[in-house]
């Protein structure tokens, strides 16, 4: 249960930065892959490791259809099998077809490449995060958490720290606390707060105009989907929580609208993103290290619920695959009242 679930999508990052003849390396969940794209633009996901020495597959060459080792020079088509070992003499017998590197499911969906980096036999994971509208603008911040893979995917649900952790002027303009209260129904793979009407004195919300609605959704392994909509006025602001190893998690943020007008807003927004998620940042960094003295967290009052719901939702994904059965949600459609 400490763990982040094996047969999960995980961000990697964006789709954009996978182009042309480059490779690129990533750490998930302790696994380093070299990823990048055929000459077709086919994605592919393999681990960055050459079974001959070692060596990281993503410093040597790509042309398209085939890594090359820069250690001794043995060459891997995108699918992971071994096509060429130029150091064997023409009088050598060995038989390299069955040698092979790992390969990993890999997708493209809203803007970003996604790995399950799963070795078992296929389950059941959560459905990559998509886009209900066509964006006309995006934005993009990342940060590298040193925490828990689970402390970090727990701000994602924890209505109560945004009025103590995040209350810039330009977010949370009052600082009284207020009675909330909200629906909360069951989806495939986790729970989403009912749309509802959203305070429109707020600044981050009154571009928009008239009365935005707000839906939030929360998917495993760590995926946060807040769907904004004024009239045919589209905003989605997306966060998905990245395990890099046992105690750093990547945090990325993308921000997508459908109104021409907010990318003149780009320059200004893009500073405000990173103040608010450093803001997370720094909070769950100091969480974490109280953690590491004592790893006991009491969760108390309705306000903890969906931490406590994230850990049912966890459990019962582990239990399923290990049973073989389908995923089963064990949430009820219920209100919640809490202040912030």
């Amino acid at each position: 249960m400490r763990r982040p679930l094996p047969d999960a999508w995980y961000c990697v990052g964006q789709a954009s930065a996978f182009a042309g003849n480059v490779l690129r390396a990533v750490e998930l969940n302790g696994e380093q892959i070299v990823l990048g794209r055929d000459a077709a633009g086919a994605l592919f996901a393999l681990r960055d490791r050459c079974p001959h020495r070692g060596m990281a597959l993503s410093r040597g060459g790509f042309d398209g259809a085939a890594l090359t080792c820069p250690f001794h020079g043995w060459r891997f088509s995108t699918d992971g099998r071994c096509r060429d070992i130029p150091t064997l003499s023409e009088h050598d017998a060995a038989d390299f077809s069955k040698i092979a590197v790992q390969r990993f499911p890999v997708a493209e969906s809203a803007g970003f490449v996604w790995v399950n980096p799963h070795l078992g036999p296929p389950g059941e994971p959560a459905a990559l995060p998509d886009l209900d509208f066509t964006p006309v603008g995006s934005l993009v911040v990342e940060l590298v958490v040193e925490a828990s893979f689970d402390l970090t995917t727990l701000s994602l649900v924890d209505p109560g720290h945004v009025a103590f952790v995040h209350d810039s002027w330009w977010f949370r303009p009052s600082k009284a606390l207020r009675e909330k209260r909200k629906t909360f129904r069951p989806v495939a793979h986790g729970f989403v707060m009912s749309s509802h009407a959203t305070a429109t004195a707020s600044p981050v919300y009154r571009v928009l105009g008239g009365t935005p609605e707000v839906e939030i959704e929360f998917r495993l392994p760590g995926v946060r989907l807040e769907r904004i909509a004024a009239g045919e006025k589209r905003v989605a602001n997306y966060t998905f929580a990245t395990p890099l190893t046992a105690d750093r998690t990547m945090l990325t943020n993308a921000l997508y609208w459908n109104i021409a007008g907010l990318n003149l807003l780009k320059p200004v927004a893009r500073p405000l993103m990173r103040q608010f998620l450093t803001q997370d940042q720094q909070v769950l960094q100091h969480a974490q290290a109280g953690l590491d003295r004592k790893p006991t967290m009491v969760l108390f009052g309705q306000g903890d619920l969906p931490s406590q719901w994230y850990f049912r939702l966890k459990r019962e994904a582990l239990e399923a695959a290990r049973a073989g059965r389908p995923f089963e949600n064990p949430l009820e459609t219920r209100e919640l009242r809490w202040r912030s």
